[in-house]
C-alpha cells in the first residue's frame, strides 16, 4: 500500500510482467524463478497509460518480451458494463473465468475493484478474504493492491493483514521532490517466511531513458547516512538532526561512527 502518486502501479506492473517471464526486479532484490501466467485486473488508470507504462517495461526487458498467454490484463475501458465489484460473489466469479492456468492474480487497486461495504468495517472485507483462502488453496497468490491513510498505515480495517504473507508499504522519503518522478522507500509491515536481509528496507527510483524503464535501488541504511552527512555539514547537532529526520539518536550516533570509520566525516 502506498498514498496516492507514490508508485503501486508502476510497481504492480513491473512484478505483473517480472512473474510472466521469469526474472528479477529491484536489481535482484525480488525474482520469479520461472515464467507464470499472470491476470492483472486495474480499476482505474487509463488503457492509453497502461500501455505506454507496459510497452516502456517490455523494452527494458532482456528478455523477448512477454507471451499474450502469460500476461493478461482486464482493465475498465474496455468492458462495455464497467468492471464487476470484487467485494461480491458475482464478481468474483466474473473473474474466475479468466482464471485458467493462472499463477498470480493482481487487483489494482482494492478500492477502486471492490465497492461494497466500507472499508473501515471488517465485516466487509470478509467476503474478500474467504475468496482469497480459496483462491491461495488452489496454488494462486494474490497481490492486492491499496492506498494509505493519513497516518501512513493501509486504509481500512487491519482485519486484512490477518491472512496476508507479506505487507509492503511505498514512502516518500523526506526529502522527495516531485520533479524526480517515482522514488519511494519499500518497507515490509509483515514478512511471513523470510526475514534478514531479504526483509531490509530499501529506496527504488525509477528513471526513464529513450523510452526504457530502468530502477535503481539501494539500502535505506545508506540513504540515512547520506542524509545525515548533509545536515552534519550544515552545522546541525545530533539532537536537531534527529528532529529533521525522524531518526532515533542512536541511529545518528552509529551513522556518524559509521561515516567517520570510513573516512567520509572529518571533525
Amino acid at each position: 500500500h502506498a498514498p496516492r502518486g507514490v508508485g503501486k502501479t508502476h510497481v504492480s506492473l513491473q512484478v505483473a510482467h517480472t512473474v510472466a517471464m521469469g526474472g528479477h526486479m529491484f536489481n535482484g532484490k525480488w525474482t520469479s524463478d520461472r515464467p507464470h501466467k499472470v491476470l492483472f485486473v486495474d480499476g482505474e488508470m487509463p488503457l492509453v497509460v497502461m500501455q505506454e507504462r507496459l510497452a516502456k517495461i517490455i523494452n527494458s526487458s532482456e528478455s523477448e518480451g512477454v507471451t499474450e498467454d502469460n500476461l493478461l490484463i482486464i482493465t475498465p475501458d474496455l468492458q462495455d458494463r464497467g468492471l464487476p465489484d470484487l467485494s461480491t460473489p458475482q464478481g468474483q466469479q466474473t473473474i474466475e473465468e479468466h482464471l485458467k492456468d493462472v499463477k498470480l492474480l493482481i487487483l489494482d487497486n482494492y478500492s477502486a475493484l471492490c465497492r461494497h461495504g466500507r472499508e473501515n468495517e471488517s465485516e466487509s472485507w470478509i467476503p474478500l478474504q474467504e475468496w482469497f483462502l480459496k483462491l491461495r488453496r488452489r496454488g494462486i497468490a494474490v497481490l492486492l493492491v491499496h492506498h494509505s491513510n493519513k497516518n501512513g498505515g493501509q486504509r481500512g480495517t487491519s482485519r486484512k493483514e490477518d491472512i496476508l504473507d507479506t505487507v509492503i508499504t511505498l514512502r516518500k522519503p523526506d526529502n522527495y521532490d516531485p520533479r524526480e518522478g517515482a522514488r519511494f522507500e519499500v518497507h515490509y509491515e509483515k514478512a511471513r517466511g523470510f526475514f534478514g536481509g531479504e526483509a531490509a528496507p530499501f529506496e527504488a527510483s525509477l528513471k526513464e531513458q529513450s523510452g526504457r524503464f530502468l530502477w535503481q535501488t539501494r539500502a535505506l541504511e545508506e540513504c540515512q547516512l547520506e542524509k545525515v552527512l548533509d545536515l552534519k555539514k550544515e552545522g546541525l547537532t545530533q539532537r536537531e538532526i534527529a528532529l529533521e529526520t525522524g531518526l532515533s539518536p542512536a541511529t545518528i550516533n552509529r551513522r556518524l561512527k559509521e561515516a567517520k570509520e570510513k573516512g567520509n566525516l572529518d571533525e
